[in-house]
């Protein structure tokens, strides 16, 4: 690739990163809530979109901080993140919903020690047939939960005064059962009221992303304000372009060092009709897994500015 092209592309990939991640109060002044306040767009620097550092799969009415060590978890996963700083990157949006292992307290710690920008969410997973939706759901409604989720953007997470940055939620497939229409309708009027931005973990392709963008859409949430996840699962890349072209963002997020010939194949085919400015690139990395032995096998971030990066030079 030509070097004022690399430029471009990269300059265009950051571009796009850094503005799906500006919550609506915050654009005027060019701010975005991070776990330690708000930063400037200009300070986000390179971002990662999707990644993990610690998780708990144990189900919704068993997740607790009291599962596992804070400390031996932040030892095993602060040398991962130094790295990744070391190698250029400077703002990871951590996507770990809450009832599985979202730690608000964990990410700061994290964040102050490596230096970089930390992003996390409020919302609730509905994927995986439901197993990290509380049972407290069944008396919930679409404005109550609504209400729960403004008040951590507005106040902070469990009393920590860690604000969420973006919405994570996640679906199954089509058709959608009557909770995961409440947590989308929930998500809707809390963008209303925030304007954080709706990641939604999507793994069953182009469908189930085409019916959220519906049910978002109608409720008055535009297509720039939502993220469709794990994309990549999608095979079909004329769903991508016709995304893209709605102004939607397509996430391909699952990048391993052994698929840098197909990524950077897709990349240049985006390119080239015109879609890249709405295409983020992450690797769903880290995973401490709770549970496990010292948190079971790490898989570092860096693999994109190891790899992908180059190749795409």
């Amino acid at each position: 690739m030509p070097t004022q092209s690399r430029r471009t592309f990269l300059r265009n990939g950051l571009a796009a990163a850094a503005s799906m991640l500006i919550p609506r109060p915050f654009r005027f002044s060019g701010l975005v809530m991070t776990v330690r306040g708000a930063v400037p767009v200009s300070a986000l620097g390179p971002v990662l979109v999707h990644e993990h550092v610690l998780v708990d799969f144990i189900g919704a009415e068993k997740a607790s901080p009291d599962r596992y060590d804070r400390q031996e978890a932040f030892n095993t996963i602060i040398p991962h993140l130094q790295e990744l700083y070391k190698k250029g990157c400077r703002t990871l949006v951590e996507c770990t919903p809450q009832f599985l292992g979202r730690d608000p307290l964990l990410l700061k710690r994290l964040s102050e020690s490596s230096k970089l920008h930390i992003l996390t969410n409020t919302g609730y997973y509905g994927a995986a047939e439901e197993k990290f939706l509380p049972a407290s759901l069944a008396v919930e409604t679409a404005p109550s939960l609504a209400a729960q989720w403004i008040a951590e953007y507005e106040k902070g997470i469990a009393g920590t005064g860690i604000r969420p940055g973006f919405m994570k939620l996640g679906v199954d497939d089509v058709p959608f059962t009557e909770n995961i229409r409440k947590i989308l309708l929930a998500g809707a009027l809390t963008y209303t009221s925030t304007g954080i931005p709706v990641a939604i973990h999507t793994s069953k392709g182009a469908a189930p992303a085409q019916e959220e963008l519906r049910i978002l859409s109608e409720a008055g949430v535009p297509a720039n304000a939502w993220i469709w996840v794990h994309a990549q699962n999608e095979k079909n890349t004329e769903a991508f372009e016709a995304i893209a072209r709605l102004d939607g963002w397509v996430e391909l997020d699952g990048y391993q060092r052994d698929q840098t010939d197909e990524y950077v194949r897709l990349l240049l085919q985006l390119r080239k009709s015109k879609c890249l400015h709405r295409v983020l690139v992450s690797q769903d990395a880290g995973w401490y897994h709770v549970g496990e032995a010292g948190g079971g096998s790490y898989r570092p971030h860096t693999d994109i500015f190891d790899y992908l990066l180059p190749a795409l030079r």
